[in-house]
């Protein structure tokens, strides 16, 4: 019994610490300028007030940045559940030559980081005349080989006496692909669209390089700005990071009953 309570009070001291940051940025950014600066911190304000998310929305006009993150990580994140999904279906139900070996090549590609192919990504594309439009976002987030690696694993699990009698019932193999797999591939389709999303939304490094108008800037280049010019502002950068967090909050939230059951169920082996 006392070794049980002792848990419980570290697990709630180590979550509290964990928690403490948080709690501070969420404090600080409903505080007005120089109200956070003090010592020791504050974790409740004397008074409250949204006067930072205001002068971020009216007089620095942080809801442009606000809809490209959003829609960019909306589009990206559709387009690549579906070339993930079809790619993974591919090499877990059909047969052709060198599947196991390109497989394995592309499993290996993981290895490589991914600051090393953005010199030759970025040239690729501005061969193409994509630099400093979205589709310079769009594009490299259609497929990823931990995409594909993650539908394939799930999709194993799926008999193929299943598609086989579809077949034999006339479907093409959209038909089953649209009908069968997806249905089924839920769970994993809802994990993957998690990771997808929170990783086109907090993406800092590609969005900086590839886009150059600042109008078209994403949340967190746009944040990140604004941090040199308003560095003695912390009630600022709070607001923005308040912004920055809350959507990925909402969407793991909302589906994290489907992604702990896609992770779940993501391990099956062949």
């Amino acid at each position: 019994m006392i070794k049980k309570i002792l848990l419980y009070i570290f697990l709630i001291v180590t979550g509290l610490m964990m928690l403490a940051p948080f709690i501070w940025m969420l404090s600080a950014s409903l505080m007005y300028d120089g109200h956070a600066s003090t010592y020791p911190p504050r974790f409740i304000p004397d008074e409250f007030t949204l006067y930072q998310f205001e002068s971020l929305f009216s007089r620095l006009n942080v809801a442009r940045n606000l809809f490209n993150s959003l829609s960019l990580s909306i589009i990206v994140t559709l387009v690549s559940l579906f070339f993930n999904s079809m790619a993974g279906y591919a090499f877990a139900k059909y047969r052709f030559a060198g599947k196991d070996k390109l497989f394995s090549l592309l499993l290996s590609s993981m290895i490589i980081p991914a600051q090393v192919t953005m010199l030759p990504l970025f040239l690729m594309l501005k061969e193409m005349g994509f630099i400093n439009t979205y589709m310079a976002i769009i594009i490299p987030g259609l497929a990823n080989i931990f995409g594909i690696f993650l539908i394939r694993q799930y999709a194993l699990s799926i008999p193929d006496s299943l598609i086989e009698s579809a077949r034999m019932d006339g479907a093409t193999d959209f038909q089953i692909y649209r009908t069968i797999i997806l249905p089924l591939c839920l769970p994993i389709l809802i994990t993957l669209a998690i990771f997808t999303f929170m990783g086109t939304w907090n993406d800092f490094l590609w969005p900086l390089i590839a886009l150059t108008d600042s109008s078209m800037y994403t949340l967190p280049v746009a944040l990140a700005n604004l941090m040199g010019e308003h560095t003695k502002d912390p009630e600022l950068m709070m607001a923005g990071s308040v912004i920055t967090i809350v959507p990925i909050l909402i969407v793991f939230l909302v589906l994290q009953k489907y992604y702990i059951k896609g992770i779940m169920l993501g391990g099956v082996k062949e």
